[in-house]
């Protein structure tokens, strides 16, 4: 198979363009200061609708880590800030040839991820520096549901 240099390489350019901009859905939520001033986890993962065809990417704001796992991303995000570090990126098992190196869609945070997940799930689950203590969460959690109680009556 012969392949053009330029075409493959606006391809790949092409490809690199799109995406649903996850650093725009991530800076909405931290902006939205769902627990304050406070640092917390942005877990996304894709939940499909009741059509059984269409996906949809779900956002969920958290102040613990979740267990690590297939087809879902982890953030962590401050708000004030427009610092957001990545803390796992895990494609859907099917997909994780296309990630590794050398190929077009090679990606190191994905490969790091997928690596992680296979050999060292404890260190993605692992607390991370600025995580508040569960006593703390729990108070948080707690006046959430309080206020949120309030708001229906």
């Amino acid at each position: 198979m012969k392949l053009d240099i330029l075409e493959t390489h606006d391809r790949l350019e092409h490809f690199k363009r799109q995406d649903f901009s996850i650093g725009e859905c991530c800076q909405h939520l931290i902006d939205q200061r769902p627990f304050g001033d406070h640092e917390f986890y942005i877990f996304a993962h894709p939940r499909t609708d009741d059509d059984g065809v269409t996906k949809r990417m779900i956002w969920q704001p958290r102040l613990t880590k979740p267990k690590a796992q297939t087809n879902s991303m982890l953030f962590k995000g401050k708000p004030g800030t427009d610092v957001i570090k990545v803390i796992w990126m895990i494609p859907a098992r099917e997909l994780w040839q296309n990630f590794e190196y050398g190929k077009m869609t090679e990606n190191d945070i994905i490969a790091q991820s997928i690596y992680n997940f296979l050999h060292n799930r404890v260190m993605l689950e692992a607390k991370e520096d600025g995580d508040l203590p569960d006593d703390v969460i729990d108070k948080i959690y707690t006046e959430i549901s309080k206020s949120s109680k309030y708001k229906k009556i």
